[in-house]
């Protein structure tokens, strides 16, 4: 293979896969059932091959393991509703995924969007590890779901640690990746990377780009393309 062989990841990040609660308007973070079909359809048309977690995290490694066209999906905050369309679509597709969820919140409600987002139940621990078993991989979402920029040094490597550790403790798995609660990474990128991996975390999501060259990327910034309702997969995946 060249060294110049330009192989494509893209990371597509969802939250919602499904109609709004009743009474609610939808928001931008509500994508159709029929819409995340379409989404999954292409992919497999279009030969994008659907990773796994261990996949990427080995391809972070040695990139050259990679499809030529690879594609993880990822969820952000662990709604219950995920257990519902989106999980049936992936078992359909037989499609891995990532599911990033906020510890504090496991068994409550998305308080961390009040006044923004409709209430939603997020996942308690057998919604969790009802997900696992159907290939779904449980990761951080931080702790507290709050910006990072505005956490000091000790509340930030709290927040790492121990959304780790409480997640590993009710499923038994290991944590090794986390996305960062509204795309924050910290107001100082070398001190929430060096806490990164005294944690033990092996990547780390952002959002803003993708398709990337696999053989480029920075473990603890990856980019993840944000999925809306208006998406349009052959475009964003253009490459």
């Amino acid at each position: 293979m060249s060294k110049n062989h330009f192989k494509a990841l893209a990371v597509l990040g969802y939250h919602k896969i499904g109609p709004s609660p009743v009474g609610f308007p939808a928001t931008w973070f509500y994508i159709p059932e029929e819409t995340f079909t379409k989404h999954l359809t292409f992919l497999e048309e279009e030969q994008w091959e659907v990773i796994d977690l261990e996949t990427f995290l080995r391809g972070l490694e040695h990139p050259e393991t990679l499809p030529d066209r690879a594609v993880l999906l990822t969820f952000d905050d662990g709604c219950k509703s995920i257990t519902g369309a989106a999980l049936d679509c992936l078992r359909r597709f037989g499609f891995a995924a990532v599911v990033f969820v906020p510890a504090d919140y496991i068994g409550k409600t998305n308080l961390f969007d009040s006044g923004v987002e409709p209430e939603e139940t997020i996942c308690d621990w057998d919604d969790l590890k009802k997900l696992e078993a159907a290939g779904v991989s449980i990761q951080s979402h931080s702790a507290s779901h709050r910006k990072f920029s505005t956490l000091d040094l000790e509340e930030l490597e709290q927040e790492l640690i121990g959304s780790k550790a409480t997640l590993e403790a009710g499923l038994g798995e290991s944590v090794t990746a986390i996305a960062f609660p509204f795309g924050d990474s910290g107001s100082d990128r070398a001190e929430t990377e060096a806490l990164l991996v005294k944690a033990g975390y092996r990547a780390a999501f952002l959002y803003g780009g993708g398709p990337v060259d696999s053989g480029k990327l920075h473990r603890y910034r990856v980019p993840r393309l944000a999925m809306g309702p208006e998406a349009d997969l052959r475009a964003l995946l253009k490459t």
